[in-house]
């Protein structure tokens, strides 16, 4: 028999502003994500205000004062706990984590601290402004670099081990990702991830790409980028693994709702291999078709099913 999460709710019908869209580089994934849930929830039954948030979503939040704010927001504002402060200014119940784990969640450095000291296993790596890593590679190839405080992949480079130089893209004038970037070990293998609904872990998802070199932005959303493989056909040791991990990160970055854990499994040379978590998401892409969705289907939760337990777990002080 599937576990259901505790509280899965007899559902009373409410208002639910879903929040989506935003000014972050994430807003066409945003908007996809919002649209795909107001639909559902509707169809569940619940009386829905589609929000595209603007600079003045305090004042039109507070002319709405909906039940519910359901945050299908993506990237910096909106999963960063800007979005979360005003909820709670305004005593809306809204979905999701609160104000410090998605401010923690979304700095890669800071979360990855407090992973490490709880135990799970992350790469090594080191933040540096992006201007100071110059000529030199500032770890021994290959690694990735990435933006602190960026998700859905964007900025994401990996240099392989031949390449003499660190990407020049890095300093240039195109990079709009902020000027503190994270340089991590890259680790070869498979890439994992894991839902979280509440206080229970769902499946294990394998994310296999499709023409792309990684899970980058076009293997996450352009149709065919990617494969899923649900569930992941891994050992029985490393599938119960990556769950107990992935509810250790929601619970120690202080996770609330629904979070996805994603991870590296490298099998090149034993089947237990080496799991490294890479990161917690804490707003994770909510098309029928997304990562959690699919998960949650797998575990025996229609897409309708999940957005209703979300407005009924919603909350403030999260």
């Amino acid at each position: 028999m599937r576990r259901r999460p505790r509280g899965f709710p007899h559902m009373t019908k409410k208002h639910v502003a879903v929040l989506m869209g935003g000014f972050s580089s994430e807003r066409p994934v945003s908007l996809s994500s919002g649209a795909a849930c107001a639909d559902a929830l509707e169809a569940e039954g619940y009386r829905v205000t589609r929000v595209d948030v603007g600079r003045d979503v305090a004042r039109v939040l507070a002319d709405l004062r909906p039940d519910v704010a359901f945050n299908a927001l993506h990237g910096p504002y909106g999963e960063d706990g800007t979005i979360q402060g005003i909820l709670e200014y305004l005593e809306i119940p809204y979905t999701h984590s609160g104000v410090l784990a998605s401010a923690l969640a979304m700095n890669k450095e800071q979360a990855k601290k407090v992973a490490k000291a709880a135990g799970i296993p992350v790469a090594e790596s080191l933040v540096l402004d992006r201007f100071e890593i110059g000529n030199e590679h500032p770890m021994k190839p290959p690694y990735v670099v990435k933006p602190v405080n960026e998700g859905s992949s964007f900025g994401v480079v990996i240099v392989q081990e031949d390449q003499t130089h660190p990407p020049q893209v890095i300093t240039s004038s195109d990079w709009r990702y902020g000027d503190s970037v994270m340089v991590e070990r890259f680790v070869h293998g498979r890439e994992l991830t894991c839902a979280v609904m509440g206080d229970v872990a769902l499946g294990v998802t394998e994310i296999v790409p499709v023409g792309h070199a990684f899970y980058d932005y076009d293997a996450k959303y352009v149709a065919g980028g990617s494969k899923h493989e649900c569930p992941a056909k891994v050992s029985p040791f490393i599938y119960q693994k990556v769950q107990t991990l992935a509810l250790k990160a929601h619970q120690v970055i202080g996770c609330r709702g629904v979070s996805r854990s994603d991870f590296r499994y490298d099998d090149r040379f034993s089947e237990n291999g080496e799991l490294i978590w890479l990161e917690v998401n804490t707003q994770p892409g909510m098309t029928p078709t997304s990562l959690v969705p699919e998960i949650a289907a797998e575990a025996g939760h229609s897409f309708g099913e999940l957005l209703s337990w979300m407005v009924e777990d919603a909350s403030c002080s999260r």
